[in-house]
Parts: C-alpha cells; sequence; structure tokens
C-alpha cells in the first residue's frame, strides 16, 4: 500500500513535470562542456544530487551510482559524501535500502526490490571512500538481506524466475545479465573494500568468501568472470544473452556492463562487442540502444503509459559509459561517439534522457523525456 501511494504521488509529479517541459522547457546556453557543467550544478540542492532537476528532482541509487566517479573526479567529493550520508540516513530510518528516495525524504522500491540498488551505494561508498562505520550494522543487513532475496546458493547467480526491479524497470527478465553484473560488482567491491579497511568489514555471506585468511580478490574476479562467461556468453554468435531465457536477440545493457565493470576482460570478446554493437546499430543515432526493436520482450502493466520508453530507445546513462571504454580500444569510433553527444547538447540545449530512434526527444501523451540529467557529469570525463 506504500508503494502503491508513491507510485501515484511520483508518477503524477512526473506527469505534470513533464508537461511543464513541453510549455517552458529548460535551456542552458553555451558549448556541450558549459551546458553540461550548468546541468550537474543544477542538480545539486544542497542536500543531495537529484537525478536530474526536471522529472526526477529526487535520489535514485542506481542513477547516482553511475555518476560517483564521474562526480567525483569533476571536484565534489564533499557533495557525493553528502549525498550518501543523506540517503543511508533515509534508508537506515526505513529499515532497508530502496531504488528512489521522494522529495520529501521517504525511500521506497520502483517498481519491485531492485537488484542494483544496494550494488551501485556499496560502489559508491567504496569510490568516494566514504567512512560507513556509522552504517557498519546497516549495511551488513541489507548485504544479509540482498543474499537472501537475490542469490541462487546452488548456481551462484541470481535467482531465476522471480522479478526485480533493475536498470530496465518496466522489463521482465529471468535473470538478466545485467542483474547478475550487479551481484559480481557488489561481490568484488566488498571483497576490496574489506581489504583497505580490516576494522570495519562489510558482511561477507556469499558462499566462496568464508575464508578467514585474506581472500585472495583476484582468484574471486576469475572465478566470477568464468562463471559469468559460461552462463551468458553465445560464443558461436558474439554477444552476451539479456537473461537465462538466453533468446538471440542482442540488448544493449547486456553487453555494456560485463565490458565497463571490467568483469569480462578478453580481448576477442571485446571486438566481437564493439563489432555486435554496432552491427545491430544499437549505436544508432547515438549510443547507446537498449535494442534495435527487432524481437518483442514482456513489461509490466506500467510500460502501456509510456510505449516503448525502455524498447528501442537510445539511452543516455549507458552512452557516455560505453563511449569512455570504446575509447580504449578504437579511437576512431570513440570521436564518433564524441561528436554525436556534442551535437545532441548543444542541438537541445540540455542533456536529453531519451532519444527515439529518428534522433529526437522521447515523448508520449503521458511523459515528456527530461534533458537536465545528472549523467551529464558522464559526458564531462570523456
Amino acid at each position: 500500500m506504500t508503494n502503491f501511494y508513491f507510485y501515484l504521488t511520483e508518477g503524477t509529479r512526473i506527469f505534470l513535470a513533464g508537461w511543464k517541459a513541453r510549455i517552458s522547457p529548460k535551456k542552458f546556453d553555451g558549448d556541450a562542456k558549459e551546458i553540461c557543467n550548468k546541468i550537474v550544478k543544477d542538480c545539486w540542492n544542497g542536500k543531495y544530487f537529484q537525478t536530474s532537476s526536471q522529472n526526477f528532482n529526487q535520489f535514485w541509487t542506481r542513477d547516482f551510482g553511475w555518476c560517483t566517479k564521474s562526480l567525483i573526479e569533476l571536484g565534489y567529493k564533499r557533495e557525493v559524501h553528502k549525498t550518501i550520508r543523506y540517503a543511508l540516513n533515509c534508508f537506515q530510518k526505513k529499515k532497508q535500502v530502496t531504488t528512489t528516495i521522494s522529495p520529501k525524504d521517504k525511500p521506497f522500491d520502483f517498481p519491485y526490490y531492485a537488484v542494483d540498488s544496494l550494488p551501485w551505494l556499496i560502489h559508491s561508498i567504496k569510490l568516494s571512500k566514504f567512512d560507513y562505520n556509522n552504517y557498519l550494522s546497516f549495511l551488513n543487513k541489507e548485504i544479509n538481506r540482498f543474499y537472501t532475496l537475490v542469490v541462487d546458493t546452488d548456481s551462484k547467480l541470481v535467482m531465476r524466475d522471480k522479478h526485480f526491479s533493475s536498470m530496465k524497470d518496466f522489463s521482465v527478465r529471468n535473470s538478466s545479465c545485467y542483474d547478475n553484473c550487479m551481484l559480481i560488482m557488489l561481490i568484488n567491491d566488498i571483497i576490496e573494500i574489506n581489504k583497505k579497511n580490516p576494522a570495519m568489514k562489510l558482511s561477507n555471506p556469499f558462499f566462496h568468501l568464508r575464508n578467514k585468511d585474506e581472500v585472495n580478490i583476484k582468484k574471486t574476479k576469475q572465478y566470477y568472470s568464468n562463471l559469468f562467461k559460461n552462463n551468458f556468453w553465445n560464443k558461436e554468435e558474439g554477444f552476451f544473452y539479456d537473461d537465462l531465457d538466453k533468446k538471440s536477440y542482442v540488448a544493449g545493457d547486456a553487453n555494456v556492463f560485463p565490458l565497463i565493470l571490467g568483469i569480462v576482460n578478453d580481448d576477442e570478446i571485446i571486438t566481437r562487442i564493439i563489432k555486435k554493437i554496432s552491427d545491430e546499430k544499437l549505436d544508432q543515432p547515438l549510443p547507446l540502444r537498449y535494442s534495435n526493436g527487432n524481437y518483442k520482450i514482456k513489461f509490466i502493466p506500467q510500460e502501456f503509459f509510456l510505449n516503448n520508453y525502455e524498447f528501442n530507445t537510445a539511452w543516455t546513462h549507458m552512452g557516455p559509459l560505453w563511449t569512455k571504454f570504446v575509447k580504449k580500444h578504437d579511437l576512431k569510433l570513440y570521436e564518433l561517439y564524441l561528436d554525436e553527444y556534442q551535437k545532441m547538447i548543444e542541438k537541445n540545449n540540455g542533456f536529453l534522457e531519451v532519444i527515439k530512434p529518428n534522433g529526437k526527444p522521447f515523448w508520449t501523451l503521458f511523459y515528456y523525456c527530461d534533458k537536465t540529467m545528472l549523467w551529464a557529469a558522464n559526458y564531462l570525463t570523456l
């Protein structure tokens, strides 16, 4: 009942914000860098980094996690620490980590418990070297709860046949590739944090971490890399499956996060994925699309109101992260992507949230896409 209340109130607020943006959109003057710098500053409200200053003026755990590294590089470490402290205080009061905190400081999950909320929160703590001692007991309880709710103790992967909220909130997937990347990122981060902070150890409920001695980080990462590849890599066609149903379509998020998180470091796989994404036109009109639209997937009922919001559209939360990775492997392609982003930002006087396959801002009767996304921080560090 509580979540329904937040769906109604937050949904209504976002709907109205979208209509306001159609009538009187925010505009940021300058070149692409100047525009993005203004957007990042506009997303800081004194208490925490909002996901945007338009539709999403609340805290989203995953979105903040996507931007933490860039925000620190841009000189916002103090603000990053304040944001983490704000989120932890709200979560601790609620007694659980959630996907979102409303503008009125109320945590809630949309639409269900999410596999990526705790991992991105821990990742932000690690990257920013946040002092979590006052929250250690709470974090350990959440890690153990995550293990109970998410992990299949037989396969060591995310449970099958259980619907979690995730990056694509509206889609229904079966132990998705992205979700398993989040599980592996969480495990690796816990190991690294504990090695650096032996006096403030985070809980390690994961099966092979019960080691009285120092955990071998390299060995652990290799174990999970192999487990991941054995379950998700389609060697014949050269891409990672979207989930354990192993259907033949190519999903953008499934093929980006294993690489940008370093879960897979195989040069042959990297080369094939970069080519596959281009061949499937997932980087057009700019990186990166969830799909090319040549297949059908199952969505939750709420998707009716947004109609293809998370189907064949290009998303700018993944684009700069992928562009940064591509820079190390294909400089010509990197420069092409960078140029496309610069044109998009300057044409729209903002950083668009989601873009239709024809290159125009995404909109429906019920929604108009944002152009003030905190994700602009990731463009600034390209």
